[in-house]
């Protein structure tokens, strides 16, 4: 009975489609995409913290001694007051950071990805200054990981599915 079992769903696994993403290890496409990928440099704290995230993501796929592709990475970072107390202070911040970003293949010019990403944080303002600030830093960080994570999966998925 088990062993049907498992043949059932290995077959219905097979019929799904599902394709893995880094297929051939370190050899294979997208592996060796990501590692002819250079990252430009980017304006500003923000853009210090997502470079860093993309080039430690991009450095897992293995090191290449000519770049192909550039990616220019463009930030909007924004910090805005919610939630009026009373006594009329700010209670909550939210902190937003946007990237819209290029992935430019180096040998022909062309703009292979064009798109944004994007993702937001809720920062609880509480009455010691150098609490929120420390709240505000830490927010920025995990954004900028997220962002660098959203960005090397539409590369992945771009690299994929090119010849």
């Amino acid at each position: 009975m088990r062993s049907a079992l498992a043949l059932a769903a290995a077959l219905c696994l097979a019929g799904c489609g599902l394709q893995p993403m880094y297929a051939g290890g370190s050899s294979g496409a997208v592996a060796q995409g990501l590692a002819a990928v250079d990252v430009a440099p980017i304006e500003g704290r923000a853009g210090w913290l997502v470079r860093n995230a993309l080039r430690d993501r991009l450095a897992q796929s293995g090191a290449t001694t000519q770049p192909r592709y550039r990616l220019d990475v463009l930030l909007d970072d924004k910090l805005e007051g919610l939630g009026l107390l009373t006594d009329e202070t700010i209670g909550r911040e939210r902190r937003t950071l946007r990237a819209r970003y290029q992935l430019i293949d180096l040998s022909s010019g062309e703009i292979v990805v064009d798109a944004t990403a994007g993702s937001d944080a809720g920062i609880d303002v509480v009455s010691s200054e150098y609490a929120t600030i420390a709240a505000e830093e830490t927010a920025l960080e995990n954004l900028a990981r997220t962002v660098a994570d959203r960005i090397i999966t539409q590369v992945s998925l771009t690299l994929r599915s090119a010849p």
